[in-house]
Formats: structure tokens, C-alpha cells, sequence
């Protein structure tokens, strides 16, 4: 497993280097290194590296989110809310109902069926966009309309939706009694619990720092631990209850900005350097979960799926900006920085074939298929276009522009 380690280290902070240098994503490079190492391709990694593979992703997930809460403040928030809970929501649900029929009509599944692929394809992935943005916020890409902090916003809520209506869809296949309107009344619900918690984490955080006297690193892990305790909640409650729990974390870095801003400023530092393991670990182990072969299994159905399913969701993303301050020009970016599939695809999409339905192995193959084309060309049409299509804010207070 050392030996893994090394290789996923060494190796990880080669292509993110090399991709740089392109002027493409790092985060490309070390998908597409996970692709190459992982199981399916050269076999590299130790299999107890790919057992823990989904505690890995969470928790470089997890340093993310509490890195997006640490730079979010309330005036940011104010600028994009309405939209941002509109964005949360419309785009993923036109995008699952669309691959829902369109699926029907291609690969002669039933509706429910169809549902299921539908709303495992629909999720966008907080780990492609999340880094982007933050990287935008600190250097005032953006900034001026809030762009970042709305799609940052957006789309940590989207996978909620997207989600519960799968597990809905799930529910009606195996037979079990499902109460539509209770399954998407628990979505404002497991928002709000997730928010709530977060709060009273991030309240906790403040009280002890200001009764102790501790040094930042160790606030960093106290952070990460309880954060990490969050989504353990989740899933322990899981069967009775969902819990935005990744919502929750973002929450936790809020509060904290929003009570010790100095302090809050010494902790993103922090987790700017975390991250740069972290994200190694969750691109990587990310890309490990691709199996090519299952992808081209899924052939030009798929693609044609996944692409009818994208205009779906480009038509929501606009939907959901009409009425704002945004040009033409900031809704075309905030329709390519919805694009990106990767984490919920690789952590779901083999949940019907395991439970039997016949049509697991063609979801699983088009599940597969929308990481290995929409990550990448999500992640470079975000890097390509924002500066073409944002303003950069020289002289915001972040002064980080290069």
C-alpha cells in the first residue's frame, strides 16, 4: 500500500505539473493518471488502497467544502441566493427527466429505469467545479456579479436533489411503498438539518478556540474531525433520514468566517496546503473507479444520452438565471461550469446492478461513460472560458490577481 502511495504521490504532482504547463487543469492530468494506474488499465494500486478508496474521496471532499465555507461571506451569499437555490435544483431535475425519456425511447427502458440512469447522470461534481471556483474567488475572477460563490452554492445543493429523487426511483423499482411527495419534502428537510448541524458545529469550533489557547494546525484537525463526524452522522442515519451533510461542512467554515474572519483567514491557509494532497488522493481515486471498458460498452447510445441530458441541463442553468444581473456572456460560463461529472457517477452508478435490475450493467456503463467525457471537458471548458467570458476584478480585496 506504501508503495501505491508513493506512485499515486510522486506521479500526481507530475501530471498536475504537466497539465499546468499546457494550460489545462491539473486536475485533468490526475484523473486521467487514476484512469491509467487504476485496476482497470496497468493495475497499479494496491487493493486496499481502492477499500478505502470512498472514505479517501470524502475526506479530500470534505477539506474542499470546508475550504469553500472559509471563503464564502454573508454579503457574497446575499448577492446569489435565490438564484443559487435555483440553480440547485432546476437544472439537475430538466437533465434527469430528459435522460428518464430520452432512455425510454434508445435503450427500451422502463420510465423508472430510466429514472434511476437519469438522476445518477444528473448530479453535477462538487470536486471538478469546487477547486475552480475557489481558485476564481481568490483571484477575483468573477467576483464583481459573485459567479463563483453562486455556482459554489449551487451546486453543492444539486447532488441532494439529484440523490434522493434517484433513491426515490430506486424505491419505486423494488416495490416498496414510496410516498413522492414526503421523498421530496425530505430534500428542504435534509437541507435544512445539514445547514442546522454545520451551524452547531462551526458554534462549537468558536467557543472552544476562544476558551483555549490552541495552535491553528491542531484547529485545523479539530475542524476536519468534526466535519468528518458530520457525514458519518449521514451515514448512520441514512435508512430514516437524509442529511445534506457536504452542505453542512460548508456551513461549519461559514460560521466560523462569519465570527473569527481572522482566524477564518489562517485556516484557508491551512487547508490551501491540505489540499494539495488531498486533491492527488481524490483525482486520482477518482479516475481508479473508471472502468474504459464498461464505458465503451455504453457506445453511441450513451453519448447520445449524456449529450441530450447536458442540453437538458444547459436549458435549466438558463432558466434558472433569467431575471438576474448576468450577460449572455456569465450565463454561457455558468452553463459549461455545470458540465463536470465525476464523484457521484463513480460512487452510485453500480447500485441498480448490484440490486439485481436488469438494466444495471447498461446504467453502469452510461454512468461510466458521462465521467470519462463530461470531467474533462467540463474541467477545461471552465479553465478555457472564464476569463474570456468573466470580469477580473484587479482591484477586489482579494488583490490576487496575477
Amino acid at each position: 500500500m506504501l508503495t501505491s502511495l508513493a506512485i499515486m504521490i510522486i506521479l500526481g504532482l507530475l501530471a498536475n505539473a504537466i497539465f499546468t504547463k499546457m494550460r489545462l487543469p491539473g486536475l485533468l492530468g490526475m484523473l486521467i493518471l487514476g484512469v491509467l494506474i487504476g485496476p482497470y488499465v496497468f493495475n497499479w494500486l494496491d487493493p486496499n488502497i481502492l477499500l478505502i478508496s470512498a472514505d479517501s474521496r470524502k475526506i479530500a471532499l470534505i477539506i474542499i467544502l470546508l475550504r469553500a465555507g472559509l471563503g464564502i461571506s454573508r454579503d457574497d451569499l446575499k448577492k446569489v441566493g435565490s438564484t443559487a437555490i435555483k440553480l440547485s435544483c432546476i437544472p439537475g431535475i430538466i437533465e434527469g427527466f430528459t435522460i428518464a425519456l430520452v432512455s425510454v425511447k434508445f435503450l427500451n427502458f422502463s420510465f423508472i429505469e430510466g429514472g434511476m440512469l437519469g438522476f445518477i447522470i444528473a448530479a453535477v461534481s462538487p470536486a471538478v467545479v469546487v477547486p475552480q471556483m475557489l481558485e476564481y474567488l481568490e483571484n477575483g475572477v468573477g467576483i464583481n456579479k459573485g459567479i463563483p460563490t453562486l455556482i459554489l452554492a449551487g451546486s453543492s445543493i444539486d447532488d441532494v436533489f439529484a440523490i434522493t429523487i434517484f433513491t426515490t426511483f430506486l424505491g419505486l423499482y423494488s416495490g416498496s411503498h414510496v410516498n413522492i411527495g414526503i421523498q421530496l419534502l425530505n430534500i428542504p428537510i435534509s437541507i435544512i438539518i445539514g445547514i442546522v448541524l454545520g451551524f452547531i458545529i462551526g458554534i462549537a469550533m468558536i467557543r472552544i478556540f476562544r476558551k483555549y489557547h490552541i495552535r491553528d494546525t491542531k484547529k485545523v484537525l479539530l475542524i476536519l474531525g468534526s466535519a468528518i463526524f458530520l457525514t458519518v452522522i449521514e451515514d448512520a442515519l441514512k435508512s430514516k433520514i437524509e442529511i445534506a451533510s457536504l452542505l453542512g461542512v460548508m456551513t461549519i467554515g461559514f460560521i466560523i468566517l462569519e465570527r473569527k474572519p481572522e482566524i477564518a483567514k489562517r485556516l484557508s491557509q491551512k487547508f490551501n496546503k491540505l489540499w494539495i494532497f488531498a486533491e492527488i488522493l481524490l483525482f486520482i481515486l477518482v479516475g481508479a473507479q473508471v472502468n474504459i471498458q464498461v464505458a465503451l460498452n455504453a457506445g453511441l447510445k450513451g453519448l447520445i444520452i449524456i449529450f441530450v441530458g447536458l442540453i437538458g441541463r444547459s436549458i435549466g442553468v438558463i432558466i434558472s438565471t433569467l431575471g438576474t444581473n448576468l450577460n449572455l456572456k456569465e450565463k454561457i460560463f455558468c452553463v459549461i461550469a455545470y458540465i463536470p461529472k465525476a464523484t457521484v457517477q463513480a460512487a452510485i452508478g453500480a447500485i441498480p446492478l448490484g440490486l439485481g435490475v436488469p438494466s444495471g450493467d447498461v446504467i453502469l456503463a452510461v454512468a461510466v461513460l458521462s465521467i470519462l467525457v463530461t470531467a474533462p471537458l467540463g474541467a477545461i471548458g471552465i479553465n478555457a472560458s472564464a476569463k474570456k467570458l468573466l470580469v477580473v476584478d484587479v482591484d477586489c480585496n482579494h488583490n490576487k490577481v496575477k
